[in-house]
């Protein structure tokens, strides 16, 4: 292609854009910035959905990795003029991004493929591009017998060889209400799982700062078993650390990850386009293959491979099988749940 071909389609491109935010301009335009999760989350999206953004809107972007409540943290302090372009949030924190008004509505009559995600991933202010799953993570190399609840972290044989993760992650949480469902509570009422944590306390390795820290812990040969998602799990299993993951029969916890663009971003088009990019059947069944093994939204991906055999052949099957919490309750009190588990659960 020549230079000047390249030159027109990146005006193209630049200029399609624009059109989706009619009060943009190319002035106020800089380098987009996605924050992403750590650990799996991070490489996924470096290897395939960067180079796939690159190519459709000729840009370059940075990615910035980390937990959903640092994300709304940074973009809090600094509304006016944002550091952040565009946001990744599980169910809760997407909740709390959309209260504190820190988003901007998705343009969806722009969008080439937001019509076809599945139902439950349509939201004009944040769709979701994908699925997570949080089941029983393990080394198949120590423990023998493949665990089938979460109640076999409370085993004896295992005491100091579990992780978890503290509850600003999302699968900390998750297990903290799972805990306390187990144990006669409910969304609304944790104290059954906190009780449950402390007597999981003698039993614990390590308690790690977020998943991906978790999952280096199996690496490390730190823990032996833990709560864990399947996706970071398979990227582990890839580069041949010994460790499996397996639904508990309570129900492995499944929810939807939206992504946002940021209020009062400069780069709002770039924004859209990358959103727009993620959602893509190409991008989404990329991520779907192996070492990533995330969970299509798009109603065009087909589920195959490991996820189909291992979590569910559709959404249909997924909806029916896992335990999909009540984050909006949830977040009535997550930030108290926080405060108290670091106070209290300490090695």
């Amino acid at each position: 292609m020549s230079l000047d071909r390249r030159h027109l389609l990146g005006s193209a491109l630049t200029l399609s854009a624009l059109q989706l935010f009619p009060g943009m301009s190319r002035a106020q335009a800089r380098k987009l910035v996605f924050a992403t999760f750590t650990g799996s989350w991070e490489e996924a999206h470096r290897d395939v959905l960067v180079p796939a953004f690159k190519k459709t809107s000729g840009n370059d972007m940075l990615l910035d990795a980390m937990l959903s409540v640092d994300q709304i943290a940074k973009v809090t302090a600094a509304r006016a003029n944002p550091p952040i372009d565009v946001m990744l949030h599980d169910p809760g924190p997407a909740l709390t991004a959309i209260a504190q008004d820190l988003v901007e509505p998705f343009p969806t009559a722009g969008s080439k493929h937001y019509k076809d995600l599945i139902p439950e991933a349509q939201d004009g202010l944040g769709p979701s591009m994908f699925f997570q799953v949080v089941g029983l993570t393990y080394n198949p190399e120590k423990i023998k017998t493949p665990p089938t609840s979460w109640a076999d972290l409370f085993k004896p044989e295992y005491k100091g060889r579990v992780g978890i993760t503290n509850l600003n992650s999302t699968l900390g949480t998750g297990f903290l209400v799972e805990l306390a469902r187990m144990n006669g509570g409910s969304e609304a009422n944790v104290e059954p799982g906190f009780k449950a944590i402390e007597r999981l306390k003698p039993s614990l390795a390590a308690v790690a700062a977020n998943p991906g820290a978790l999952a280096a812990l199996y690496q490390q040969g730190q823990i032996d078993i833990s709560p864990g998602n399947f996706n970071a799990i398979q990227i582990l299993k890839a580069r041949g650390v010994p460790v499996e993951f397996v639904a508990p029969k309570e129900g492995a916890i499944a929810f939807k990850t939206s992504i946002h663009i940021v209020k009062n971003s400069p780069n709002k088009a770039l924004a859209a386009q990358l959103i727009d990019v993620a959602l893509s059947p190409e991008v989404q069944g990329r991520l779907m293959q192996a070492p990533y093994l995330v969970v299509p939204t798009n109603a065009k991906v087909k589920m195959e491979g490991e996820i189909a055999k291992v979590l569910a052949k559709d959404t249909a099957e997924l909806k029916k099988k896992f335990v999909f919490q009540d984050w909006k309750k949830i977040n009535e009190n997550r930030a108290a749940w926080i405060d108290r588990f670091n106070k209290e659960i300490k090695l």
